[in-house]
């Protein structure tokens, strides 16, 4: 019996789709266009994050220590900060490393290798290049070094102060794309619901009658509501089927220029190894708004 009523349900919501088929189609095109934002966005995320983890791993924090400092002592530091939870990783980089490093940047700069050599010694320090798991860990870690009373005599200078502004940045951009994302889709969502109800609203006043007559010959309530919420369901699943074939083409369209701005980052690789992702992504917001844009229309409209 319940099969029946689910097949019933079923085809009823689909002759409900056919009937109203100009309601039903500004339905589906602002689905479609809602679930391209909401794709378009998953893959501008994914391209953000990419340039996101690119940035960050070039920034770090670099502790510089006293010339006379012996090596075992600033190793002892390192051990100590990898300890640390925040710790993504720290690299020594002796006085001969960075003297080396120094002279391989400015080999075509004639003029400063010259006063380099001038000098005579090794004027460059060791260093410890620190790198955390997050922005915020940048701070904690320097408290850490300037309050711990041992490390004081060793340590010449931390140059974050000079790095933090980057570092911020960083993250106000990670946090401002993310903001930016979710209010387009809020919107869109939005605009979906209010289309979707104005349709729903007109497919219940075409149907009145039948609903009439399934009131007075007793069937439930979930019956009545079935069809509407099969309509709905159903503009989700097609809006999802028809929003990724529009994308296959533009991706592999855009993705040479995209690889261009971003090198490592392959867009069209990144589509189809997420495209199950991307599916099921599209499937829920589709079918969800479509059903719960019906469930508010039968609320107010309907008594059942």
């Amino acid at each position: 019996m319940f099969f029946v009523s689910l097949k019933r349900i079923a085809r009823y919501g689909y002759q409900s789709f056919l009937r109203d088929k100009g309601s039903s189609a500004a339905l589906l095109f602002i689905m479609v266009f809602t679930l391209s934002g909401a794709t378009a966005l998953f893959l501008v995320r994914g391209a953000t994050t990419f340039l996101v983890l690119a940035l960050e791993s070039r920034v770090d924090v670099s502790a510089y220590f006293v010339k006379e400092t012996p090596e075992q002592s600033i190793l002892d530091v390192q051990t100590q900060l990898i300890g640390l939870p925040e710790i993504r990783d720290v690299k020594y980089v002796s006085q001969e490393d960075a003297l080396k490093k120094f002279t391989e940047t400015n080999q075509n700069d004639p003029l400063i290798l010259s006063s380099l050599q001038e000098v005579g010694t090794n004027p460059l320090l060791a260093s410890l290049n620190i790198r955390t798991w997050k922005q915020g860990d940048y701070a904690k870690v320097v408290d850490f070094l300037q309050n711990k009373e041992d490390f004081a005599p060793i340590i010449e200078k931390i140059d974050y102060r000079d790095r933090q502004p980057v570092i911020e940045k960083i993250g106000a951009l990670t946090a401002g794309i993310q903001t930016i994302g979710f209010l387009v889709v809020l919107v869109l969502g939005i605009a979906v619901v209010l289309v979707a109800f104005n349709t729903t609203k007109l497919a219940m006043y075409h149907a009145r009658k039948e609903i009439e007559v399934m009131r007075l010959v007793g069937a439930p309530n979930a019956f009545i509501r079935g069809p509407f919420f099969m309509h709905g369901a159903l503009v989700g699943v097609i809006a999802s089927f028809i929003t990724t074939l529009l994308f296959i083409a533009p991706v592999f369209l855009v993705s040479g220029f995209v690889e261009r701005l971003l090198p490592g980052f392959s867009l069209s690789g990144y589509f189809f190894s997420n495209i199950l992702i991307i599916i099921s992504l599209q499937l829920l917001v589709g079918i969800g708004l479509g059903i719960l844009s019906s469930a508010i229309a039968m609320r107010k409209y309907l008594e059942v």
